[in-house]
């Protein structure tokens, strides 16, 4: 179930074209008129977005840096030099196009995209073709997609691309009409006079364009006049990926590309030390290639089937990994030993604890994989990229080719998680193809995402809160964790800036961690810090990154500081919320979960929140702990809590699909279940247990609340907030503190089965588990 709200619409605006009178305002912007064989129009370079007002709350008031800029402000401000690089495109059929420079990887940014320009060209949405555009160098930082910014960044470049598009088919319509620029209307991608004249905006594609760049003014429309942003709109591509005709790489018929898989180590990141029967396994059926590489041998072949017999008959003798011997007990001792100190016990009364996070993997459903053609003097990749640009760089050198001569392709990605931020797949696809001198389709197994592929790091986040009277006087939090390779771009983007962002002379991942962390509680003195330590494991950016710990462990001590100071926690966080704004999300789950209602012993209601980049979320969850209710028969193999009923609040500021943004919550909600409760990878003698889906325990259907209410907030500030990433954290906490009321233990490790190994861990050796011949259940 799903609540909108939306204001009733007065008519809508005047047409302006670009002759216009020139000037920047609230709502006028500049853009361009491009030169090209049909109209084909650009944004001016946008401006900064502003941080955002904050209505005083009860409590000590507490300073943070988020309000002056955040992470997402920082890659907004990044992207801006280049926004004039992306365009719209009218066609002589009456459609419109735009290459994104942003991956779609299932979050729906395609479709809020062309929802932008049909709301601005008054065009059909299903008029409007978005496609991924290829690496563009050129494009700098407006190439990255992560941290939640897509929508972010391009919503007004976009939209003034669009506006002026509009404008110049008004002008170019005027002529062939004959009719003054103030008389005419553009509906549903027609432009009529007043006469009853019509003409499409296909027949005008070519009377509109330019033979040079033009410098032109557009005034976009008013927020009341919006008649496709802000309403529910079912995703452009739906209806293919529902009849499989939506490609993903391994759709893709590139030509003499053959079925390639690796045998990799049994440990992480471990090298090849010799392989006794290469010259065998070449004779297999169907194997055309068998080649070592640096991360394994690579197997190429008719069938995928037949690249797994191979990779199966392989006899290797493999050098140490990089986390040789490392276990979750040595690398938790770590982690301690690297802590960083809280300061000195406080004078007053104070609650502390300490969270273990245990690493979790950041496959998708869609395994990593990619498609490449290298040959002397270029290469040719087909991947799902969310930083293409810095693959090209990376494919460039390792090739030793110019950067020129490396195409790389964006492909839609079957889901993300963080793990299309990197490009693994498409570097190793390279290095086969140029190793063989053939083309490639690699893909990877199950068991290599899980054992070979990017994790969230471990981490212990410690916490201290000091409290007196009614009155929270000061907050700590120091998070510690494995290193989280921030490779993939991101780090670029704050070099770039680091002279304009408050945050001194610190590294990469403690500017991400500080930017990305709010403190959205008046807690008088707080301060967070980020230790990191280890650098032997591949990690990634599983989605939220640091938010879902941070606010996991924030929000059960929030829970316990409401227990020592005798109040309802949802109370609590009310009277401790910075402002009106936050305080209105977390109202409306109380209120529409009936909040503190009576519940038997063994359940309990949970409530958390959760705020970043100009976002909120609020969360309240019911869960089930009883023993007789969750001891039942489980085909997975784990019998634990679960969660009943799960209401979600969200205000993204203006929000462009309702739809696609209840979507996002509710795999937000399906990521902390998980996290929260069951998935989470075992690492023993330097590799990890787990090496599927059979066995990484994702939230299933068995737990997924049978009640679920998404509410979207009326718009708050006009301008879109973060969505990708936002439900992840609040969700994760909400679960967690709904498990400590019910069991009267507040959880501090997480996931909370991880104790238990409710499995058989396949074999190393093979590197590939034998698959299932007829899907039973006897041959896990």
């Amino acid at each position: 179930m799903t609540r909108y709200d939306r204001p009733a619409r007065p008519p809508a605006r005047t047409t302006r074209s670009e002759s216009a009178a020139p000037g920047i305002g609230r709502r006028r912007f500049l853009g361009y008129v491009l030169a090209a064989p049909t109209l084909a129009t650009a944004a001016e370079i946008g401006r900064a977005p502003q941080a955002t007002a904050r209505t005083a709350a009860a409590g000590i008031p507490s300073a943070d840096i988020t309000e002056l800029v955040d992470l997402n402000d920082v890659m907004t401000a990044a992207a801006l030099p280049t926004s004039n690089l992306i365009k719209v495109v009218v066609h002589t059929d009456g459609t419109v196009s735009l290459a994104l420079p942003r991956a779609e990887v299932g979050q729906g940014i395609t479709t809020s995209t062309a929802m932008l320009i049909a709301e601005e060209m008054d065009v059909p949405l299903d008029k409007v073709r978005v496609t991924s555009a290829d690496a563009r160098p050129e494009l700098v930082f407006n190439q990255l997609t992560g941290a939640s910014n897509t929508t972010i960044s391009t919503f007004t470049p976009v939209r003034v691309a669009a506006a002026v598009a509009r404008g110049r088919l008004l002008d170019a319509a005027a002529i062939e009409l004959g009719a003054a620029v103030t008389d005419l209307t553009l509906k549903a991608g027609v432009i009529t006079d007043l006469v009853g004249g019509s003409i499409g905006i296909g027949a005008l594609a070519e009377k509109a364009a330019s033979i040079e760049p033009r410098h032109v003014s557009v005034e976009l429309k008013e927020r009341r006049d919006f008649a496709v942003i802000g309403t529910p709109q079912n995703r452009i591509d739906a209806l293919d990926a529902v009849t499989g005709r939506k490609k993903f790489a391994m759709d893709l018929n590139v030509p003499d590309a053959r079925p390639t898989m690796v045998c990799r180590p049994p440990t992480i990141n471990g090298k090849v030390g010799s392989v006794t029967n290469l010259a065998q396994v070449s004779t297999m059926p169907g194997v055309t290639d068998v080649a070592v590489i640096s991360t394994g041998v690579a197997v190429r072949a008719r069938t995928f089937g037949q690249c797994i017999d191979a990779v199966r008959a392989l006899q290797v003798s493999w050098k140490p990994g990089s986390a040789e011997g490392k276990s979750d007990e040595s690398v938790r001792k770590q982690l301690r030993d690297a802590e960083l100190p809280l300061g000195l016990p406080p004078l007053t009364p104070s609650v502390e604890a300490s969270f273990t996070f245990h690493f979790r993997s950041n496959s998708a459903l869609e395994t990593n994989c990619a498609i490449a053609d290298v040959r002397s003097d270029r290469a040719e990749i087909w991947s799902g990229l969310k930083a293409p640009i810095v693959a090209q760089q990376a494919i460039a050198a390792k090739l030793g080719l110019p950067l020129h001569a490396v195409t790389v392709h964006v492909t839609e990605g079957g889901g993300s998680f963080g793990r299309k931020l990197f490009y693994d797949a498409a570097l190793e696809a390279a290095e086969i193809s140029r190793k063989i001198g053939k083309p490639v389709k690699l893909m990877w197994h199950r068991a290599d995402d899980s054992r070979q592929g990017r994790t969230h790091p471990m981490a212990i986040s410690r916490v201290r809160a000091a409290y007196l009277g009614n009155s929270v006087l000061s907050y700590g939090q120091r998070h510690t964790s494995v290193a989280t390779d921030l490779g993939h771009g991101l780090g670029e983007v704050f070099t770039a800036l680091a002279a304009r962002l408050p945050v001194g002379d610190i590294g990469f991942s403690e500017t991400f961690f500080q930017l990305s962390q709010s403190m959205p509680y008046n807690f008088g003195v707080h301060s967070r810090l980020l230790a990191e330590t280890d650098k032997s494991f591949n990690t990634g950016s599983l989605r939220g990154v640091y938010s879902p710990d941070v606010t996991c462990a924030r929000e059960l001590i929030v829970d316990r500081l409401a227990a020592k100071m005798g109040k309802d926690p949802y109370r609590f966080r009310r009277d401790f919320l910075r402002d009106d704004r936050s305080r209105a999300v977390l109202n409306k789950v109380a209120e529409a979960g009936n909040w503190g209602r009576a519940m038997p012993d063994g359940t309990a209601q949970g409530i958390a929140f959760h705020s970043e980049y100009h976002a909120l979320s609020a969360v309240l969850v019911e869960i089930d702990c009883r023993p007789e209710t969750v001891n039942r028969p489980i085909r997975d193999g784990v019998a634990g809590p679960r969660v009943t009923k799960a209401v979600f609040a969200v205000d993204v500021g203006l929000t462009v699909n309702p739809r696609g943004l209840e979507a996002q919550m509710m795999g937000c909600l399906m990521d902390g279940i998980a996290q929260t409760l069951t998935s989470g990878l075992h690492l023993r003698d330097g590799h990890f247990l787990e090496a599927s889906w059979d066995n990484y325990f994702y939230t299933r259907q068995w737990n997924t609340p049978p009640e679920l209410e998404i509410i979207v907030m009326p718009t708050t500030t006009g301008k879109p907030g973060g969505a990708g990433e936002l439900g992840v954290a609040a969700s994760m906490a909400a679960v967690a503190c709904a498990y400590g009321r019910a069991t009267g233990t507040m959880p501090t490790s997480f996931p909370i089965n991880h104790s238990t190994l409710s499995f058989t861990p396949k074999p190393t050796v093979p590197p590939i588990p034998a698959s299932p011949t007829d899907g039973l259940e006897h041959v896990r």
